[in-house]
C-alpha cells in the first residue's frame, strides 16, 4: 500500500495547475496528461454542481487512463489500488453504477464527458440503516482506502442514502449536466453562424435582426414568420413558406408541437399537404441539405407540380435534427435561384432549426425540472405515507386560494411547484419522530420544526426552481411573530408562504391521520376564524371562506400527474 497523507494516497494525488514534482520524490505529469486536463475552473463548476445534489465533494478520474485527477478535500477517495482499474471500465459504460458495496457503505460512480474526453467522478456513501458505530471497520477501512479509526469517524458524520436513491440521483444529475453541455454547444453554433454571415447589407440586417429575436419566450413560429416577411423583401421570389414538423409525437403531456404547421407569405403555389408530398417526392426527409430547382428540372414532364418553376428547399436543422423546412417559390424574373439565394436560405433555416433546438431543449430542461419535483414529492411521500398526497393537494389548495386573492398565472405556477416542495425538508426528520403515531414530546417537536430550514438547503443549489425557497422557508411563520424558524410577524412573511400555511393547515386539519380522524368542517371553520389575525394572514382566511366550495372539492381529488401549468388544469 502507498504511503497516506491524511485520507489520500500520495501516489495517487493529481493537483491541476501543479506537476508531482511538487511532493517528495515524485515525477512530473506527462505534457499530454496536463494538456487534458488543463481546465479546473471547469472541473470546479463540476463539482460544485455535484456538492448541490449529494452534500459532499467528490474524487475525479481521467476515464482514458484510470489516474485520479482531483482529489475530495473532505471525502476518503476509496482504495486507489481497486478503483483505478475500474475507472476505464466504468467510463466505456457511460452510466452511473455503484462500483464497491461493503460494511454499510457503497462508492458511487458517475461516468461523464468534458472537453472531448472522460472523466469519473466518485465518492462514498453510507448505505447502512443503523446509526451506531460500523460493525465491519476492517472492511470499511478498505472500502475507502484510510484507516480504521478515520473510516469509522466518516462513517458516523456520514447521511443514510439507498443505493436505488443515489444511482437515481445520479442518472438526473448527468442528464442535467448533459442539458447544459448541449445548450453550450448550441449557443457556440449561433455564434459561429453570426461570424459567417453574407457581407451584403440586407443580408447582414436580415439575419441579424433574426439573431436578435432569439429568446426562449418567442417561438419557432412567430421567428418563422418574422424571417419570412424579412426574406420576402430580400430574395428575388414570389413566395416562401415554412413547414414546421411535429416535435413530441403523441406525447400528450408534453407541450411540443403535435402536428405539421405551415406558414406562408407572398404567393405560395402549393397547400400544406402538397409542401408534404414535395418534400416527399424530393426524399429531403433523407438527405437533410438544401436542395435548389430550376427549369432544367421543372421543366421535365414528371415534374408533379407544374405551378412550382423555381425552388429552394433548406432544412431547418440542428445536427442530425430536422425541425422543418423553409422554401422558396418562383423567381420574380423567372430567372433560376443561384448560390447567393441558396446561401442566404441556408443561414436563415440554420438559425431556425437551432431556435427550434433552443426551445426543444428548453422544453426538455423544463420536463427534467418536472422529474426531479416528482422525485422528491415521491421521496416526500414514501418517507411519511400517513400523508402521502399532502404536498399536491396543499399546492392545490394554494393555487386556490392564490386565484381567488387575484394573482396572476406566474406567481399560481411558482405556488403550485412550491406547495409540491413546502415540505421537502422532512426527508432529514427521522422516521421514529415523523411517523410516530402519538403526541410528540417537545424534544420532537424541535426536531420536526427543522424541516423548513432542511428542505431549504436541499433545494437551494437547484437554480431553475430558487423562486420556491421563500416559501419552502417561511410557511411555518405566523401572522402574530409565534411561528418558525425565524419568527416573521404580517406582511414580514412573504405573501406566497402565507397562502401556503393555510392550505397546509387545511389540509393537515382535514385529513386522517394515524393517531387521529380529520376534524369535521365546522371545527377547522371555527379555528380558522379564531386564528384569523393571529396564527394566519386574515386576508387569505376571507379567500379561505370565499372559495370553500371549490377547496373542500380539491380535498376528495386526487390527481397522479404533475403539470407546472396551472392553465392545463384548472377549471
Amino acid at each position: 500500500m502507498p504511503t497516506r497523507v491524511g485520507t489520500l494516497s500520495v501516489s495517487s494525488v493529481r493537483v491541476w495547475g501543479l506537476t508531482m514534482s511538487t511532493l517528495p520524490g515524485a515525477p512530473a505529469l506527462p505534457t499530454k496528461t496536463l494538456e487534458r486536463h488543463a481546465n479546473l475552473h471547469r472541473l470546479e463548476l463540476v463539482n460544485r454542481e455535484l456538492q448541490n445534489w449529494f452534500g459532499v465533494d467528490f474524487t475525479f478520474w481521467d476515464g482514458e487512463t484510470g489516474e485520479m485527477m482531483r482529489a475530495a478535500e473532505m471525502q476518503p477517495p476509496g482504495d486507489d489500488n481497486y478503483l483505478s482499474p475500474m475507472i476505464r471500465t466504468i467510463a466505456a459504460k457511460k452510466k452511473p453504477e455503484i462500483v464497491a458495496e461493503q460494511a454499510g457503505a457503497c462508492i458511487l460512480a458517475m461516468p461523464m464527458a468534458m472537453d472531448g474526453g472522460l472523466i469519473v467522478a466518485t465518492c462514498p456513501f453510507v448505505t447502512g440503516e443503523s446509526y451506531d458505530c460500523c460493525e465491519d471497520e476492517e472492511g470499511l477501512a478498505r472500502l475507502l482506502g484510510t484507516t480504521s479509526d478515520r473510516a469509522t469517524s466518516w462513517w458516523r458524520e456520514q447521511n443514510r442514502w439507498t443505493t436505488q436513491s443515489l444511482e437515481r440521483m445520479a442518472r438526473l444529475q448527468l442528464s442535467k449536466l448533459n442539458v447544459d453541455d448541449e445548450a453550450r454547444r448550441l449557443s457556440n453554433e449561433i455564434d459561429k453562424i453570426s461570424d459567417s454571415l453574407s457581407s451584403t447589407y440586407e443580408e447582414i440586417s436580415l439575419l441579424y435582426g433574426l439573431t436578435q429575436n432569439l429568446r426562449i419566450s418567442s417561438s419557432d413560429e412567430q421567428l418563422g414568420d418574422l424571417a419570412l416577411n424579412w426574406l420576402l423583401e430580400v430574395l428575388p421570389c414570389e413566395g416562401l413558406a415554412i413547414q414546421f414538423l411535429p416535435t413530441d409525437g403523441d406525447n400528450v403531456s408534453s407541450k411540443g408541437r403535435r402536428e405539421t404547421k405551415t406558414l406562408s407569405v407572398g404567393v405560395c403555389p402549393l397547400e400544406s399537404e402538397q409542401l408534404s408530398q414535395l418534400v416527399s417526392h424530393l426524399n429531403l426527409g433523407e438527405k437533410g441539405a438544401p436542395f435548389v430547382a430550376n427549369q432544367r428540372i421543372t421543366a421535365r414532364e414528371e415534374w408533379p407540380f407544374p405551378k412550382v418553376r423555381q425552388l429552394i428547399v433548406v432544412p431547418l436543422a440542428e445536427g442530425d435534427n430536422i425541425f422543418g423546412w423553409i422554401m422558396a417559390f418562383n423567381h420574380c424574373e423567372n430567372k433560376g435561384f443561384g448560390t447567393v439565394e441558396a446561401s442566404l436560405l441556408s443561414s436563415v433555416g440554420a438559425i431556425l432549426g437551432i431556435h427550434s433546438g433552443n426551445i426543444e431543449l428548453y422544453r426538455q430542461q423544463s420536463e427534467f425540472v418536472t422529474s426531479v419535483v416528482q422525485a422528491l414529492t415521491s421521496a416526500i411521500d414514501a418517507k411519511d405515507p400517513y400523508t402521502c398526497g399532502h404536498s399536491d393537494r396543499v399546492a392545490r389548495l394554494s393555487v386556490c386560494l392564490a386565484r381567488q386573492m387575484g394573482q396572476d398565472t406566474d406567481s399560481l405556477n411558482l405556488l403550485y411547484m412550491a406547495g409540491l416542495l413546502h415540505d421537502v425538508g422532512k426527508i432529514g426528520i427521522d422516521d421514529s419522530v415523523l411517523r410516530k403515531p402519538g403526541r410528540l414530546t417537545d424534544a420532537e417537536y424541535e426536531h420536526i420544526k427543522l424541516h423548513p430550514e432542511l428542505g431549504f438547503n436541499i433545494l437551494k443549489g437547484l437554480k431553475q426552481i430558487e423562486k420556491v425557497l421563500p416559501v419552502v422557508l417561511h410557511h411555518h411563520e405566523q401572522w402574530d411573530g409565534k411561528g418558525y424558524p425565524h419568527g416573521l410577524k404580517a406582511t414580514d412573511t412573504p405573501l406566497l408562504a402565507r397562502i401556503t400555511a393555510v392550505a397546509d393547515a387545511y389540509d393537515a386539519m382535514s385529513s386522517d391521520r394515524p393517531y387521529r380522524k380529520g376534524m369535521p368542517e365546522e371545527k377547522v371553520d371555527a379555528i380558522f376564524r379564531e386564528g384569523a389575525g393571529q396564527q394566519w394572514d386574515p386576508a387569505v382566511i376571507n379567500a379561505f371562506f370565499a372559495a370553500r366550495d371549490e377547496l373542500r372539492d380539491i380535498l376528495g381529488e386526487e390527481r397522479a400527474d404533475i403539470r407546472f401549468d396551472v392553465r392545463d388544469w384548472l377549471k
